[in-house]
């Protein structure tokens, strides 16, 4: 089969790919639809260390093919969405309600695909994320293939995986932004976008959306932002406080910049929090002033959206479907896989809200 595959610096699209058959507690699940991630270009780029060669993409929807002997929430022909969270069920984490910090998602590489070469050399591939769907197979725990109705479009199902899990996970269940509160957003891609929903649905009050693209202001209003600030030649915090002069509630910094991860602290109000979502380079570093932080102010971090895969995606298909949350509106553009490259240069662009490789 076709898949993109990392090697020594580079993503291709190449033929003869083959996975594995599922083990007891796996499905073997046909993509239907792969959004392209800033992770997945984080990978390619170096900001994410990983070894090659692997099959990338980790945003994914499709169709479950085949089911292990131990199976039993999913079966042949059933829609699914996928998540990158193959948590155990039993650990303390994962009793505690608290998915995202399974112990078992951490730190372990399966290599379930196979490529034979010219000489016959049979060579193993990595998966990416525990899921890599830029690929027409993939084998999967269980767990992580979330049954959805097979009306919800492939390419508006693939993003709920990775881009609504992380961004509006980060505000109704790490924040739990209230009704009210004020809410800023720096960094407007796919999380960005999904952070500002979120705050939407959750009845924020002021939503500030931040960019230095201004062709960024109409999507930020449609998804829920009441203002938008291009800081562009100027002080990003001097521009939002002009709006809200005691500080933000919520503070969501979605590039992963330490420049903007400073400037998310300065923005904070009396016991505001700044949630990390965007994903620097594993050495990076950053500063924020420590007396600005003892009016009860808080730094968080936040995995995937501290989501709960079984319950919240089930949730937003729900959502999706009485209107309020956007899904089709995020996919600005399909793209076949054998044009991965021009869909990465969409995105590197900022033309996209997201890209969808349609398999």
């Amino acid at each position: 089969m076709r898949a993109a595959v990392f090697e020594n610096g580079k993503l291709e699209v190449v033929e003869g790919v083959e996975v594995r058959g599922p083990r007891a507690d796996e499905v073997v699940v046909r993509i239907g639809a792969a959004g392209l991630c800033h992770s997945d270009l984080s990978v390619v780029n170096g900001t994410i260390p990983f070894p090659g060669p692997a099959v990338l993409g980790h945003e994914g929807a499709g169709v479950v093919e085949e089911a292990g002997a131990a199976v039993t929430r999913v079966r042949p022909g059933d829609h699914v969405c996928l998540t990158t969270i193959n948590h155990c069920g039993v650990c303390p984490a994962c009793s505690a309600g608290r998915p995202t910090m399974c112990r078992a998602t951490f730190g372990k590489m399966s290599r379930p695909f196979t490529r034979t070469a010219a000489d016959g050399t049979v060579e193993k591939l990595a998966s990416f994320a525990n899921a890599s769907v830029f690929t027409e197979r993939v084998v999967v725990k269980e767990v992580q293939a979330v049954p959805i109705p097979a009306d919800v479009p492939m390419a508006s199902a693939a993003l709920i995986g990775c881009g609504v899990l992380t961004g509006v996970g980060a505000v109704l269940n790490r924040a739990k932004v209230g009704i009210g509160e004020t809410v800023v957003v720096i960094g407007v891609g796919g999380i960005g976008l999904n952070a500002i929903q979120g705050a939407r649905i959750a009845r924020a009050g002021r939503i500030v959306a931040v960019d230095t693209n201004p062709r960024k202001e109409e999507v930020a209003r449609r998804f829920g932002a009441t203002d938008f600030v291009d800081p562009s030649g100027g002080d990003v915090v001097a521009l939002v406080k002009d709006l809200l002069p005691q500080g933000a509630d919520y503070v969501f910094e979605c590039v992963g910049h330490p420049a903007l991860i400073r400037a998310a602290t300065d923005l904070l109000g009396w016991s505001g929090a700044a949630v990390l979502l965007g994903v620097p380079r594993s050495d990076a570093e950053a500063s924020f002033l420590v007396s600005g932080m003892y009016m009860d102010k808080t730094i968080m971090g936040c995995r995937y959206g501290t989501s709960h895969p079984q319950f919240d995606v089930t949730r937003y298909v729900d959502l999706y479907r009485t209107g309020e949350l956007l899904l089709d509106e995020l996919v600005t553009k399909t793209y076949p896989l054998e044009h991965i490259h021009e869909a990465i240069h969409d995105l590197e662009s900022g033309s996209l809200a997201r890209g969808v490789l349609l398999l």
